[in-house]
């Protein structure tokens, strides 16, 4: 079995790589890992921030098809709550995905996970969420949170996209995130003025807007405390969760999900 799992930057990755041994792999363009579970191959991806997902996905899915797919694509990482419901450092599985516009070759702006992979994750712990909501921008403010909390419990900014290529190469899909901040909480800054060219954060930028408001600091420090625990939370549930994917036998009925 081969595994993608995709995180959008290196910080999201980062405890599950110092509990795993992952080899940076030699692929033009393309920031990648592998590790391996017996005969089954688990490949890391980094996407970048948002929307430059779905290219790296689609030059990652036509790299792989020269040898073989992937049967399973995991879109991971950190997100988000939108309601309640979810706390800091929850490990949350979507069993709906939806983005902000129609996609013309869907014709509709939502897609459903794969139902197994939501249940496995489900009984290893995860909490289920309705939907995650693939925004083109960071939400910043509660006040943002609550407005799109009325379509989806979780925001994120990449898992439709790698999800849908995922779907388009054959393979399964589902989307498992850690909570970094509440659905009642504003982030410290505006997180969109540090993305830089290449869709990752810059320190650079983050330097210049705490600049703009020092008073920031300590929450931005708490905040990048709760994420570094958030993502720790989320490596040690992907292990045990990729442990127990490698022993499924993939079947024609179980990819029945990606005609919907």
């Amino acid at each position: 079995m081969r595994i993608l799992v995709t995180f959008a930057v290196e910080a999201e990755f980062a405890p599950w790589r110092a509990r795993r041994k992952f080899v940076r792999q030699n692929a033009e363009g393309l920031k990648l890992w592998k590790s391996a579970i017996g005969n089954s191959e688990i490949f890391v991806l980094l996407t970048g921030i948002g929307d430059n997902s779905a290219d790296t996905m689609e030059l990652m899915m036509r790299l792989a098809s020269r040898d073989k797919y992937f049967e399973i694509c995991i879109s991971s990482g950190l997100a988000g709550a939108l309601r309640p419901d979810f706390a800091v450092s929850d490990v949350v599985v979507a069993k709906l995905l939806k983005s902000e516009g129609v996609h013309a070759d869907l014709g509709r702006d939502w897609l459903e996970t794969d139902v197994q992979l939501v249940d496995l994750a489900v009984a290893h712990g995860a909490k289920q969420a309705a939907a995650f909501y693939t925004a083109e921008r960071v939400l910043t403010t509660a006040e943002q949170k609550a407005l799109l909390g009325a379509k989806a419990d979780v925001v994120d900014m990449e898992s439709f996209d790698v999800v849908k290529e995922g779907y388009a190469w054959g393979a399964r899909g589902v989307a498992i995130r850690a909570i970094s901040d509440r659905s009642n909480e504003d982030l410290p800054i505006d997180f969109n003025r540090t993305i830089s060219s290449n869709n990752r954060v810059s320190i650079l930028r983050v330097v210049a807007e705490v600049a703009k408001k020092p008073g920031t600091i300590g929450s931005l420090i708490r905040f990048g405390r709760k994420s570094r625990g958030a993502a720790e939370t989320l490596a040690r549930f992907l292990e045990t969760y990729v442990m127990e994917l490698v022993q499924l036998v993939p079947t024609e009925d179980s990819l029945k999900v990606v005609a919907r």
